[in-house]
């Protein structure tokens, strides 16, 4: 039992970190390409990471918490009783990401200028500002998922979201890397900055385990939180950019092989 609780354990800190770790993989592209990412290549990675997001918000996130509700008697009463907390908790997360997205002054992806003219931080910051909200939802559907395992998720199911968010990571911080490196800064300084994008989704997965013991009833809402604040990230931020200009046959290519590999890799090791 000892054996076993240790091994858990293991496999949750790993999963914490694995996130992180692939945008340091990705960050670290700033050493071995050019100072710009190519644009098909851009435009394939972009939809390959709204692919994986996608697919991990309905069958790691949404899914699974409409699935914890216990049903009630009767077909329309129990159909409601299931899909209202991830309605809610869905929307909520939607809104939780809007918010912080209008008082928050920071630069899309891919964006040149920025987001309201009174704003006096350097761009640099701007972008960073704009990685760290969109990777704090991917660092919570790690957590969550992670305490779910006490609710019937398993640990298979919830390795199987930190592997994704953790592909998804690479191409991520190699597109914030690289523009960094192409701006005048150095190769390094460039890596970190991409790397320190990434700290908050241990730090956002770790906050959530240590409120599991107080998650109770509130894991199917958090689920489908994390799932809309994923899904804003895509709708809002990858879509958009994926969409403008040339090549973007590509961006769909790239999400389809996105989503499907993280449909995959859902059911295989859910």
């Amino acid at each position: 039992m000892q054996c076993e609780r240790l091994m858990n354990m293991n496999a949750i800190i790993i999963g914490i970190l694995l996130p992180l770790l692939g945008t340091m993989l990705g960050s670290a592209f700033v050493f071995f390409m050019r100072k710009e990412i190519p644009d098909r290549m851009q435009k394939t990675l972009l939809g390959f990471a709204s692919g994986v997001m996608i697919a991990a918000s309905v069958w790691s996130l949404l899914l699974p918490s409409i699935e914890m509700v216990p049903p009630l008697e009767g077909e329309l009463s129990a159909g409601l009783r299931g899909v209202l907390p991830a309605a809610v908790g869905f929307l909520a997360g939607i809104a939780f990401l809007l918010l912080i997205d209008e008082l928050t002054p920071h630069l899309h992806i891919g964006a040149q200028t920025a987001e309201g003219p009174k704003s006096k931080l350097s761009r640099t910051m701007m972008l960073a500002l704009a990685v760290t909200i969109h990777n704090l939802p991917e660092g919570m559907a790690v957590g969550v998922v992670f305490a779910g395992e006490a609710q019937g998720l398993t640990l298979s199911a919830a390795l199987a979201v930190s592997i994704g968010i953790a592909i998804q990571n690479i191409p991520e911080g190699a597109i914030i890397s690289m523009p960094m490196h192409a701006e005048g800064n150095s190769r390094m300084k460039s890596f970190l900055i991409g790397t320190m994008s990434g700290v908050v989704e241990p730090i956002g997965a770790v906050a959530i385990l240590l409120l599991a013991g107080m998650l109770g009833v509130a894991l199917p809402y958090l689920l489908a939180f994390a799932a809309g604040a994923m899904m804003y990230v895509v709708v809002e931020e990858l879509i958009p950019e994926t969409a403008q200009g040339a090549h973007t046959n590509l961006s769909t290519i790239g999400f389809a092989v996105g989503f499907v590999l993280m449909m995959v890799m859902d059911v295989v090791l859910g």
